[in-house]
């Protein structure tokens, strides 16, 4: 349970029904009751700014994992919610995404296609072959927009949103995301937490795009700012901003 003041979520864009946040890592999207996310976050910011009496309603249309950063949105009516979700089902999202590997892919960019599945009973996922009762295609495009010796900071772009799909389909390459241990990865990255859970990896949202839900559908198109901790990885970053 949390016993601290809960801190206010980092907000991009506010309008009318739509929320567009900053996520850090290490913070669950949702989470158990009374356990720190940032639907909990949103929803006492809203309460309290709001003066709500009662519970507040806040849709997830979709989620980053845990240990990723970057832009999210949620919206504060069912209509919206289920508007945006319509929209990802459709492929109307745009996703982009930077992740920093290590090692440099063979080719400079490209589309991946991979089976993959949830493990039951586990918070992971692995490739499969395509024959697989429980695989699902996984399909993302990439290329590479810095590399030095050793790294290479990717943009990728979603087509399919399967569970952990951007870090296993890296490191199935042999190009696990800094500080993904689940999949390989043996570098540090981000606040070094004494909670596991709380880590952070180099994989960031960078940039969410859709149509507004309500207001006409007006196109919303937020880029997240990227995080202190990615510093140390200036010298990519730099050749891509």
């Amino acid at each position: 349970m949390i016993e601290k003041k809960i801190p206010q979520p980092d907000i991009l864009l506010e309008d009318g029904a739509v929320f567009v946040m900053n996520k850090p890592g290490g913070l669950l999207t949702q989470g158990p009751p009374g356990i720190d996310s940032l639907e909990l976050r949103t929803k006492h910011f809203l309460k309290v700014r709001d003066e709500k009496p009662g519970k507040v309603y806040l849709g997830v249309p979709h989620r980053l994992d845990r240990p990723v950063s970057g832009v999210i949105t949620v919206v504060k009516n069912v209509r919206a919610a289920q508007r945006i979700s319509a929209q990802i089902r459709e492929h109307l999202v745009t996703k982009t995404y930077w992740a920093v590997v290590a090692g440099t892919p063979t080719e400079s960019s490209g589309r991946w296609c991979d089976f993959m599945r949830k493990i039951p009973d586990e918070a992971r996922s692995e490739i499969v072959d395509d024959g697989h009762p429980d695989g699902k295609e996984a399909l993302l495009d990439f290329k590479v927009i810095a590399s030095d010796e050793n790294r290479s900071l990717l943009e990728i772009q979603l087509v399919t949103g399967r569970t952990h799909q951007i870090r296993l389909q890296c490191s199935h390459r042999g190009l696990p995301i800094l500080g993904d241990a689940m999949y390989g990865s043996e570098d540090d990255f981000g606040p070094q937490t004494t909670d596991l859970r709380k880590r952070w990896i180099a994989l960031h949202a960078r940039r969410l795009a859709f149509e507004h839900p309500i207001n006409g559908h007006q196109p919303v198109d937020q880029t997240a700012p990227l995080p202190e901790c990615w510093q140390p990885l200036e010298e990519l970053t730099n050749q891509a901003i």
